[in-house]
This record gives structure tokens, sequence and C-alpha cells, in this order.
């Protein structure tokens, strides 16, 4: 296994991948339409696969097929101890959605997202994005509570700006614990967090980044550069979210080129490459939770872990990237 990283200032230390899961809602739900359907026993394979090779989390949400991701993931794992394949318990994050919904519905929903995930505590809870009924005061007040109750171990956020983190840091202090990560869209075509103070504020409070989308929904694997006509299978709302169109492989052409170079040098795939890139070029204070609906894909994800590309290296594809 590569060598794990302390998630903030906790006392859990993971993967510099996580499985992201969201792939897994199988079209239940809103959210859970811009990925095609997922057999179960693909799933199972590739859940087994990460867990036997490297990668020692989950992400997950209640919103991903209104609990169908967790479900997932919570049969895979007995199913997995029943065979006596797992090396060791896998940590697993999810997520409470706040849209229209107030503070109150924390404490309410929380067996679910445990009896979903068939587990007696959540690793990593995080507030999913900073839109709720009910004040951040509020939020992080229950989600304590679920800490004490020793339902959740630790607590993230996602989606939450510079001045949102540090405020949720600064409650959860007043409490006796710190925020543990924030949950953020970050990616070679997608750099808002080096901009707008998130990767800063983390930085300077000792905050993990958990990026999301590391592969810009498939555009960084150069797949559609390869491929253009591959376009046509993906879904309108996947399109619209990244901006997956023929101007957008036009403009990206020139980091493609180097992505692919570099491919070539080390023997790998332009999506490891650029998955490479997103867990180094900040030291180690950036996870990624790469998705895979394919055995090959997670295979990719784990061999991501097996190599180190060049500060010179990881330096040039930032300069290539800022001048899209």
């Amino acid at each position: 296994m590569s060598k794990l990283r302390r998630l903030g200032q906790t006392d859990l230390y993971v993967s510099a991948l996580g499985l992201g899961t969201w792939q897994y809602s199988t079209n239940e739900g809103k959210n859970g339409t811009m990925w095609e359907s997922v057999e179960a026993e693909t799933i199972y394979d590739i859940i087994k696969f990460s867990l036997q090779n490297g990668i020692n989390w989950l992400d997950t949400a209640e919103i991903y097929g209104n609990g169908t991701s967790e479900n997932f993931i919570g049969n895979t794992l007995q199913r997995l101890k029943k065979e006596a394949a797992l090396l060791r318990e896998p940590l697993i994050a999810s997520k409470w959605f706040p849209l229209a919904r107030a503070a109150s519905s924390i404490p309410k929903t929380i067996d679910t997202r445990l009896k979903y995930l068939q587990v007696p505590t959540i690793d990593l809870y995080q507030i999913h994005q900073p839109t709720s009924r009910s004040s951040l005061d509020k939020q992080i007040e229950a989600m304590v509570k679920l800490a004490e109750a020793n339902k959740i171990k630790q607590i993230g956020v996602s989606n939450f700006t510079a001045k949102q983190m540090i405020k949720a840091d600064l409650l959860l202090k007043e409490r006796g614990m710190t925020l543990a990560s924030n949950q953020v869209k970050y990616n070679l075509l997608h750099k808002k967090p080096e901009k707008n103070g998130v990767l800063e504020a983390a930085k300077e409070l000792g905050i993990t980044i958990i990026a999301y989308s590391p592969l810009q929904q498939g555009l960084l694997t150069g797949r559609f550069h390869e491929q253009p006509e591959a376009l046509a299978k993906i879904s309108r709302l996947r399109k619209i979210q990244s901006h997956l169109n023929q101007k957008t492989i036009k403009r990206t052409q020139p980091l493609y080129a180097e992505l692919k170079k570099l491919s070539l040098e080390y023997g790998v795939s332009v999506a490891q490459i650029s998955l490479n890139w997103l867990i180094h070029s900040q030291g180690s204070m950036v996870l990624a939770i790469p998705g895979a609906s394919k055995l090959k894909q997670a295979q990719e994800n784990i061999g991501t872990l097996e190599f180190t590309l060049s500060n010179a290296q990881l330096k040039k594809l930032s300069a290539i990237s800022d001048c899209l």
C-alpha cells in the first residue's frame, strides 16, 4: 500500500485516492441520472479490487441515488467480510444534504445512513453544500452531537468557500473538534480552489482538500480528444456540468498533448498522469476521489499510486493549464 496521509488534524489516515461512488446511483433520483447504471457484480469487483490494492476509503452521499450508492457499499462490504476478502476495514465518508432542510434532519437521518452502509459509525460525515434552512452554527452543533454519540468520527464540508470553511473550522474548535476536510471540484481544468482562497486557507488551517470530478468527468482521460464521437454517448447534464463539447476539446489540446507525452514516458494512461498531478502538485494536502464504472478504471486508479511525477513535470502541467 502507498503511504497514507493524515486527514486534516484528525487521527484518521487515508490513501491519496479514495473511491468515488456517485456512479453507483443506478439512475435513481435526480442526482443519479448523470451516469449509466452499473451492475451490482461490477460494483462488487471494483470495490473489492480497490480495497485489496491500496485504497482504504470510499466516498458516498445520501443524495447519490437517494441512498442507492450507500446500499451498494454496505451490501458489498458485508459480502467481502463473509468471504474473508477484506484485508482491513475501510473508512467510510458520506454526506448529509442540506438544501431545503434544517439541521434537525441531521440526527433524524443518520440512522438511515448507518443502516444502508451497515456500519456502526461513519468515519467522515460531511455537510454536502453550504445552503441550508439552518445556520451553519446549528448544523455544526448537530454534527458534533453525532460525534459525541459515536455515530460519526470526524466532520467535513463540501463546496464551501474559504470564508465558510474558516467559519466551520472555528465553530468546531469552539466545541473541541477541527474541520477535517473540504470536498471541492478541483482538477487540471478546474483550478478555482487555487484562486479563490480555499487552498490557501486549508493549508494554513491544516484542512485536507478532497477533489471531486478529478478527471473533469472524463475529459482528462484523453478519451474525447482521441475519440470525439464518444461525446454522443454522454448524458446532456454531464456535458453541461463539465463543458464536454468540441470547443472544449479543441481549447484543451495543448494540455492533452503534454499529458499524452508524459503518459508515454511513464508507460501509464493519460488519466493516471492527470490524477498524479492532482495528488502531488500541492504536496500531500489534496486527496482525490475518482470513480469507476468498469474494473479497468479501478485498476487505472490504483496504478496512479505507483509513481510520482517530478516537480518540473508537475509545474509544467500547471503552467499549461493556467494558459487555457
